[in-house]
């Protein structure tokens, strides 16, 4: 630390800092902003630091290094949604208030975290409790207040038909078992971590925040909680900016304020690259006499400084460096400049090592009711608060300068003048900047039937920095979508039965089709079933169906693989026939524990769940693209990622086959 107070320095050393500053009055190079910005980010690592692995308790707020497969179903088996009772609803369809349907009950009552052991014969019903696992045979509930006890059977009556899956979450509904949970650069919210929890996962691993260091320079300063000395001001740049780095994202390591000392300010500094990843201060950056910041970046390392001076209003002084991979910022001394160019230059490079998208503004427009004077040669922005009048926004300047520290804090935002204008005149109509950010929406909505290869796409769509949003509502639902506009693409694997040919009968006006891959389905059995092993599809169907204890499940209307199904089964309704979960997922989950027996689902999800699988034909899956929305730089970049040669090794990884392959 400096050891002499300002105002007893030598009258030598006032004298060598003046001539410092005569051989360089100027700025190094006044450059424009984007100039600065785009020699910094050159210079510059962008990329997410190394994950780290986290408690699930300490994961709030942090952004995820890795996608997240979902390693179990959510709910893990087909539960109830009700207190009632589970039956075959084929049971029940004659059921009328003149003639009641009458089931017995068996003697098990299923309890939550109690596995059924009875399984449910024609006739007969078992009492269960909201929660509990479905037993083999049934394929509905019945809440217990539409039924009628009779007791001396014991049996229930009911006086109304009950539909297939009525009260029943199918295993896999939540989430599917393989399914891409959430995805790598998703920061972890309080809903995230619910989805890790109901998952098991007790750990996670996320992106490590960058240390950032935090110093204040200048004889004036004085730490917060030390008496005034007088000429002396409270270090308030520290905490500002050190806030600033954690709600950026990163870490700040706070190593306090430092005199106007060339040796003590460059081993504070030198420390500060040996133990953080960046390295932030403010003050010390214009030519006074007193102000030695520069200077001692300058001969730190290579490349060194890279900005000194921009075209800014507030922040002309702003320095910016890198030495050896690590970026050192200096920010002019005012608050408000130094906080404007913190956000403007440092605040994404932050951002971007701690995994975090780029921070979305949020802009209105306003109306500027004064007259606002601007320095020709510089961009210059100005904090406004705003308010209502006639229904119109007016945006007022701010009357405080770049000194104040209250000036960014009490904006509402801030409008930018151009650097060739002198003035923008009142009434002006000016784009407002918020301060603070807003939720976006999705680039692209995708709605229709999913599949394991469609998160592949999903993925590599959010690389190239667009967001998805993915809706699984079936083909038909998909089609439906698309033809109203409700979606910008719909995944669709639907036959014609004329032709056989997959998916170009639903071209209509206003629709496009995008080809996407070729997949497998098959019947879906356990290894080691009799009627099934060594078999073809069509034998092991034939063998099914002949036996009356062989479960089915089935898919739901609407979905492409139900309408393969009621192809395979040629008018016939076998056992389970009613029991129609909505995925792969559930139908692989019903079979692997023993709730039915066969069922009809894609080649990766029967390996996924470890069950015997049966080639029936292969199916295209494409997508329907509404043609208005096709210019879209979103929908663009979903066509581009789709056609991407990795992404197409990835989709050839799950066991498909890409479109021309």
């Amino acid at each position: 630390m400096n050891d002499k107070p300002a105002q007893s320095r030598s009258q030598s050393d006032l004298l060598d800092a003046v001539r410092r500053a005569a051989r360089q009055e100027q700025f190094l190079e006044v450059v424009s902003a984007d100039e600065a910005r785009a020699r910094f980010e050159r210079r510059l690592d962008l990329s997410p630091l190394p994950g780290e692995r986290v408690a699930l308790a300490a994961a709030l707020g942090r952004v995820l290094a890795y996608d997240v497969v979902a390693p179990i179903d959510v709910p893990p088996f087909d539960r109830a949604n009700v207190d009632g009772f589970a039956l075959r609803s084929v049971d029940t369809k004659n059921a009328a208030n003149a003639a009641p349907t009458e089931l017995t009950l068996n003697a098990e009552v299923i309890a939550c975290g109690h596995a059924p052991v009875v399984e449910v014969k024609p006739g007969s019903a078992t009492t269960i409790a909201t929660g509990g696992v479905i037993p083999r045979g049934a394929d509905a509930v019945v809440m217990v207040e539409h039924t009628e006890l009779v007791e001396s059977v014991p049996a229930i009556e009911l006086r109304r038909a009950i539909s297939p899956g009525q009260f029943i979450s199918y295993a896999g509904s939540d989430i599917a078992r393989g399914e891409t949970l959430l995805r790598k650069g998703q920061r972890i919210g309080s809903r995230e971590i619910g989805m890790l929890a109901a998952c098991g996962l007790a750990e996670i691993d996320v992106v490590r925040r960058p240390k950032v260091a935090v110093l204040s320079t200048g004889d004036e300063l004085v730490s917060v909680g030390t008496p005034l000395k007088p000429a002396a001001v409270y270090d308030s740049n520290g905490p500002i900016v050190a806030a600033a780095v954690t709600e950026a994202g990163g870490e700040p390591v706070m190593l306090g304020a430092f005199p106007d000392d060339e040796r003590a300010l460059e081993a504070a500094i030198r420390g500060a690259l040996s133990q953080c990843d960046m390295v932030v201060l403010s003050g010390g950056t214009s030519k006074g006499a007193g102000d030695l910041s520069h200077g001692v970046v300058s001969r730190l390392g290579s490349p060194g400084i890279l900005v000194h001076g921009v075209a800014l209003k507030p922040g002309k002084p702003l320095c910016l460096a890198v030495v050896d991979g690590k970026a050192i910022a200096v920010l002019p001394g005012f608050p408000t400049s130094a906080i404007f160019t913190f956000h403007a230059f440092v605040a994404p490079a932050i951002r971007a090592r701690a995994g975090l998208p780029p921070e979305a503004a949020e802009t209105v427009n306003a109306e500027v009711p004064v007259r606002i004077a601007s320095e020709m040669g510089r961009k210059e922005f100005v904090l406004v608060s705003l308010a209502e009048s006639g229904g119109q926004i007016v945006a007022f300047p701010t009357q405080k300068g770049s000194g104040a520290v209250t000036s960014f804090s009490q904006a509402d935002g801030f409008i930018e003048i151009d650097a060739l204008a002198s003035v923008l005149d009142a009434g002006s109509s000016a784009q407002v900047t918020l301060i603070g950010s807003a939720a976006r929406a999705p680039d692209v909505v995708i709605m229709g039937s999913h599949d394991v290869a469609l998160d592949v796409v999903v993925g590599a769509l959010a690389e190239r920095g667009f967001s998805a949003r993915t809706i699984a509502i079936g083909s038909q639902g998909g089609v439906s979508a698309a033809m109203q506009g409700q979606c910008d693409v719909a995944p669709v694997h639907l036959v014609d039965p004329a032709t056989g040919i997959y998916n170009k009968h639903l071209l209509a006006p206003g629709l496009a089709l995008v080809k996407g891959w070729r997949r497998m389905q098959g019947v879906v059995f356990r290894h080691g079933d009799a009627r099934f092993d060594g078999k073809s599809a069509a034998d092991a169907v034939k063998t099914a169906l002949a036996d009356p204890s062989c479960l089915m499940v089935n898919r739901n209307a609407g979905a492409g693989t139900r309408v393969l199904i009621d192809q395979l089964l040629c008018g016939t309704r076998p056992p389970g026939y009613a029991n129609q979960p909505r995925s792969h997922n559930a139908v692989a989950a019903a079979i692997a524990q023993s709730r039915t027996d066969w069922g009809v689902a894609i080649e990766p999800v029967a390996k996924l769940y470890g069950l015997g699988f049966l080639v029936l034909a292969p199916e295209d899956y494409d997508f329907l693209l509404v043609e208005s929305r096709r210019a879209r730089p979103a929908v663009q970049a979903f066509m581009a990622a789709l056609r991407d040669p990795k992404t197409r090794e990835r989709i050839r990884a799950l066991g498909m086959q890409p479109a021309d392959d």
